[in-house]
């Protein structure tokens, strides 16, 4: 296993946590987690990697070991911004290669179009992006999200690590023995009362009262001119409801003006870097 390094610091404001491996004047890649998900899951992609690199992996903000924000919510353009300022911290001269996973994905695909100079390369691991909106769904979503703030959430608490390991690999049968008590390890912490909870402030399991539209991100994902790699599980359940609405699945592919590719991944779901690490990494390395 590859031996990984801590950095910290400052993001808008928060005390953001970086995990990077490699030596720092190696190529720079940048891999991005998707929701409930921390830096550490790349591990298993990063010692696939044949090649020197520098990657450099944030825990957004509210994971990990990354400060909460300490709002109400958590709004997915406060990530498009944060990967604005971790890029001009980390590659300020020159366009970056974007390694990302669903939500994370989805983050990166908004930044790519708004900001489509800041980046040479993106692989687009499992991000879908959300499903088509409806005006009409405004007032539930809305009344939802006031209930949140009110009963407020919690982290599913686990009798201890192991228990935390038995669930997630009953979750995703793929996962082996192995990479689940590594990564209960970095997603979990441990309270008071012995239990073992996600790192990751609850508040990120509240729906967005302005969630941005599938329309508006398809518009992003239209002015992105780096060439973009899309990455999905063939066992996942986004890319088997693809196969079953074909239609709607290249209606996103060809959103991206720049998809340079599309591959899909056998014996992996939709935690790719989990299921088929080797698989990604060889991926990755071929197109960036």
């Amino acid at each position: 296993m590859k031996e990984s390094q801590s950095l910290f610091i400052d993001v808008r404001g928060l005390k953001y946590h970086f995990r990077t491996w490699g030596d720092a004047g190696a190529p720079k890649l940048f891999m991005l987690h998707g929701f409930q998900d921390v830096s550490a899951s790349w591990q298993f992609t990063v010692d696939a990697l044949q090649r020197d690199w520098y990657v450099i992996a944030p825990d957004w903000r509210g994971y990990g070991l990354t400060e909460w924000s300490k709002a109400d919510s958590y709004w997915s353009l406060d990530l498009v911004a944060d990967l604005d300022a971790v890029l001009d911290a980390f590659e300020p001269e020159l366009p970056a290669l974007l390694v990302a996973h669903s939500m994370g994905a989805n983050i990166a695909a908004i930044y790519s179009g708004a900001k489509p100079k800041r980046i040479r390369k993106f692989v687009n691991v499992e991000g879908f992006g959300g499903p088509p909106s409806r005006a009409e769904d405004a007032p539930r979503r809305i009344a939802k999200w006031m209930q949140q703030l009110v009963r407020g959430e919690k982290q599913r608490p686990y009798d201890s690590y192991e228990d935390f390991a038995e669930r997630m690999m009953a979750e995703n049968p793929r996962l082996t023995e192995e990479r689940a008590v590594f990564l209960v390890q970095h997603w979990g912490q441990q309270e008071p009362d012995g239990t073992v909870v996600r790192r990751a402030d609850p508040a990120h399991k509240f729906v967005s009262p302005v969630a941005l539209s599938f329309e508006e991100s398809r518009g992003c994902w239209s002015q992105i001119t780096a060439p973009v790699l899309w990455v999905e599980g063939a066992e996942s359940a986004a890319a088997q409801n693809a196969a079953r609405e074909p239609e709607r699945h290249d209606a996103r592919l060809s959103a991206f003006r720049s998809l340079a590719g599309v591959e899909r991944v056998e014996g992996a779901g939709h935690n790719i870097h989990h299921d088929q690490p080797e698989a990604l990494a060889a991926l990755i390395e071929g197109f960036v």
